[in-house]
Order: C-alpha cells, then structure tokens, then sequence
C-alpha cells in the first residue's frame, strides 16, 4: 500500500467508490452520541487506507479524527469529503487540523441548505405536483416524483469529484453564496408552503345558520374577505399545537382527525 509521502492520486474507481458508499451506506451507522462520524469514516475509509498506507500509525490518527462528532446534510456531505480528500491527498496527516476544522464549519452550513432544498422545498414542491396529479388518475405524478429523486442522485453523484476539484477555494467562493441561496430556499420554502395550504387542504364551512327567514353562508362571507382562511387557521392550529410541550406529530394528526370527525358528523365543516 502506499503512504501520504508518495501522494496517491485519487481515481474514477475510488470516486465511484465514494459516492456508492455515501448513497447506500452513509446513514447506516448513525447514532445518537457522534451522529454521521462512523458513515463518514466507512465511506472514505478504502481512500485513507491508499494514502495512508494500511495498518500504519498514521492511518489510526486520522482515522481517530474522522471518528469525532459530525453531521450535515445527506444531499452535501460528498462536497466536505471532497475538499477533504483534496487536502489529506496533498498534505497527508500535516493538514489534520485543517480537515478537522473544515468539517467542524462546514457540516452545520451544508446542514441548513440541505435540509431547506432537498429534504423540504424540493419534496414539497414535487410531491405535492405527483400527489395532485396522481390523485387525478395521471400517470405522469409517479414518473414526475421518480424523475426528481433520480435527479437529486445525480446532483449527489457529480458533487464530489466537483469539490475534490475545486479543493479548498471551493470555500471561499461560496461563503456568501451559501448565505444567500439559504435566504433564498427559506423564503421559497415559505412560499410553497402558503400555496400547499390554500391548495391541498380543502375543507369549507358547511353550516349555514338562519336568522329568521335569513340564510347566513358563512364560507361565502369568508371568501369576501379572506378567501382560504379555513384551510389557514386549520395549519396554525397544528402549528401551535406542535408548539405545545409533549406533543408529537402523531398526536397532533390523531387530534387533528378528531376533531374534523367531530365538526363534520355535526355538519359545521365538509369538504370544499
């Protein structure tokens, strides 16, 4: 095997390697006390064996220093192993302390991103295409759906070798990119939300109470002056209930249920 002082060259076959093991096998060794650490170190793990030489004291500190705390987003952390590789590939156990703290500034970053465009904008703007579309008879809700988890995969795939590429300048170049395509996700993000509300919740007011000979309709009075309100008040109510100390997702859905069965079999709500 050979050691950082002959400077193994990554090749296609380790990249592969790589992205192979973080789409597969990245998450399978997640735990509460270090998170993503024993993921990350499996997935470069055959890397640090060519650079380092294996079995070799060196290969036991870095190993060690993977090992720590770590955790970011599934859909970025072939970014901070790229630069990763790209300085222990040049440096070897000298730049330790750099991969160390790249990884420490980098993972709560990437976290945030990830998280805000592929784990929440992302599903939410697609999945609620397929389901709408789906729920129509359309087959092309399931093909949408399919289509965009291949495409994320293929973003996932080509980022690695982009970042081993660009190296540590990658970091600078998108120090303030980062900032504002996370502003921009959030706000996104915000906006799809309030569209999901007012588009997929479709629940209206069916009581219509009588003053004398006088019909009240009180779902036309509320679209005169805030059409979709219902539908708004139903997600602060579940907003606030998850708010609420103790409470789960689950119990704020059966909740939920609940009292939508309640209202409905006395006929103040039905469906729009």
């Amino acid at each position: 095997m050979m050691n950082s002082n002959n400077q193994y060259k990554l090749t296609d076959k380790d990249f592969q390697q790589i992205n192979k093991r973080s789409l597969f096998a990245f998450q399978l060794g997640w735990n509460y006390e270090r998170m993503q650490n024993s993921g990350y170190l499996y997935t470069i793990l055959p890397q640090l064996r060519k650079i380092y030489g294996d079995g070799t004291p060196e290969l036991k500190e870095i190993m060690k220093m993977h090992s720590q705390f770590f955790n970011t987003s599934n859909f970025f952390n072939t970014v901070v192993t790229g630069i990763d590789l790209a300085i222990e590939e040049k440096q070897g156990l000298k730049g330790k302390q750099t991969v160390n703290g790249l990884k420490v500034g980098l993972m709560g970053a990437f976290a945030s991103i990830g998280d805000s465009i592929f784990a929440s904008l992302i599903p939410t703007i697609f999945g609620a295409l397929a389901a709408a579309m789906a729920k129509e008879g359309n087959p092309i809700g399931l093909l949408i759906w399919i289509v965009a988890n291949i495409a994320i995969c293929v973003f996932r795939w080509k980022q690695l070798r982009f970042a081993y590429e660009k190296g540590t300048t990658l970091v600078t170049e998108m120090r303030d990119k980062l900032n504002a395509l996370t502003d921009a996700a959030t706000v996104l993000g915000v906006f799809m939300v309030g569209a999901l509300v007012a588009t997929m919740i479709n629940v209206k007011f069916s009581l219509v109470p009588k003053i004398g000979a006088v019909s009240m309709d009180i779902q036309d009075n509320l679209n005169m002056i805030i059409p979709k309100l219902l539908p708004a008040l139903i997600v602060g109510f579940v907003y606030w209930l998850l708010g609420k100390k103790n409470m789960t997702s689950t119990k704020a859905i059966i909740i939920v249920l609940v009292v939508c069965i309640v209202l409905g079999g006395l006929g103040i709500l039905s469906k729009a």
